[in-house]
């Protein structure tokens, strides 16, 4: 959430995904209060996902017709000899603080070489790391990071860039120009603006996801209760989804199930995650999660979705297998988590804590909490590098 918001709304380590490690992950089904319920959520999937057809030209075809995440376990060729480090950036004190993810601590803090930094987005060949600068209005700036240092670059001039996404094929950098409701393609090398998508139906563009196919993305409305859906390759807006609880709803996150066929958004307002069917694009379901639902995770054996309840300062987990929510687990002491990522062996969850200027580590096999970390102001869309993937389509690092 920006200041155009009314609301109070990671050299690598050798990754060893061990099949013992994820069963682990996976098998924490109880939360201390006992097995979560859900209320109208998707359907099971009970029935084996078709793999997706006709792919978007260029686009890496999936390791498998069931997961999209398939690709999540291992680190790509293509990080080697880059930094773990987890980067986060401070909107409100303009500043972006660098944790090294063994000792908990800050190592570097430096200007963000903007105003109010949102997010930190892995770059689809996974060699660059951007902090979005989206002040001030009409201007902004993207500020480059070199992975392999963890060192800052000078700021690219990129108009209003709150969020960024990349298309599947990897051809366009999406700029999401919030404040002037469009959604920009810019050249991801020269940064040149090619294309802009205006999205006057979509007050508080925010959060984004591909379908299965990369055909089509589906982003969140903020202001509007809405979600919007566009063709990637026409660059155009398709339809738009009004969500049950009408205008006066708040899309947060928007993440496509591993077998393709849902795309689940938390809602702030709605206070838990709408269901949305991926290839209608008609609505399928809510589960409520907790107060203020804003961000979500797939784990990395793609079991599991952790949602971040930023209100009430939980974690919410749901199972696909299961089709229901497993667990719900309360930072101690009480948080705001917001948004972040998960560790290259799928062990730990690092998220912003946004309305206190701090990380929380969370162990995510044992459920507990390793490391608080003070950081800046407004602490936001946190990155931990790298990760496992071939590919990055922006935000804080969603790997295909």
């Amino acid at each position: 959430m920006n200041r155009r918001r009314m609301y109070a709304s990671c050299a690598p380590h050798t990754l060893v995904l061990a099949i013992s490690v994820l069963t682990v992950v996976t098998g924490c089904a109880a939360s201390e209060a006992g097995t979560i319920g859900t209320s109208a959520a998707a359907a099971p999937t009970s029935v084996p996902p078709e793999p997706p057809r006709d792919l978007l030209p260029g686009m890496p075809p999936p390791l498998s017709p069931t997961d999209v995440y398939a690709a999540n376990r291992e680190l790509s060729p293509a990080v080697a000899g880059q930094r773990s480090l987890v980067y986060v950036p401070n909107s409100e004190s303009n500043s972006v603080s660098v944790i090294d993810p063994d000792t908990f601590e800050v190592i570097d803090s430096f200007p963000a070489g903007g105003a109010e930094p949102q997010h930190v987005v892995p770059s689809y060949d996974l060699q660059t790391l951007y902090v979005t600068n989206d002040l001030p209005i009409g201007a902004g700036s993207l500020l480059p990071i070199d992975p392999r240092t963890g060192t800052a670059g000078q700021p690219i001039p990129v108009r209003d860039p709150y969020n960024m996404y990349f298309t599947p094929d990897g051809q366009f950098a999406v700029v999401v120009a919030e404040a002037d409701k469009s959604l920009d393609f810019y050249d991801p090398r020269t940064w040149e603006k090619l294309h802009s998508m205006a999205v006057p139906d979509c007050a508080g563009v925010d959060h984004m996801d591909f379908t299965a196919d990369g055909r089509f993305a589906v982003a969140s409305c903020e202001f509007s209760g809405r979600m919007l859906v566009f063709d990637v390759a026409e660059r155009k807006v398709v339809r738009m989804i009004d969500l049950p609880d009408g205008r006066s709803g708040m899309p947060q996150d928007v993440k496509l199930s591993p077998d393709g066929r849902t795309f689940f958004i938390a809602d702030m307002v709605a206070n838990g995650i709408y269901t949305v069917d991926a290839r209608t694009f008609e609505n399928s379901g809510f589960i409520p999660t907790g107060e203020g639902a804003h961000g979500l995770y797939v784990t990395r054996d793609s079991s599991q979705l952790l949602i971040t309840n930023r209100h009430e300062g939980s974690i919410s987990v749901w199972d696909f297998a299961a089709n229901a929510l497993v667990r719900k687990w309360f930072i101690p002491g009480g948080g705001s988590p917001d948004m972040g990522n998960i560790s290259a062996d799928g062990r730990v969850f690092w998220v912003s804590g946004r309305n206190h200027g701090e990380v929380y580590a969370v162990d995510i096999v044992n459920w507990n909490l390793l490391a608080r970390i003070p950081v800046g102001k407004g602490a936001h869309g946190l990155t931990v590098w790298p990760q496992p993937g071939r590919y990055s389509t922006g935000h804080t690092g969603v790997m295909r």
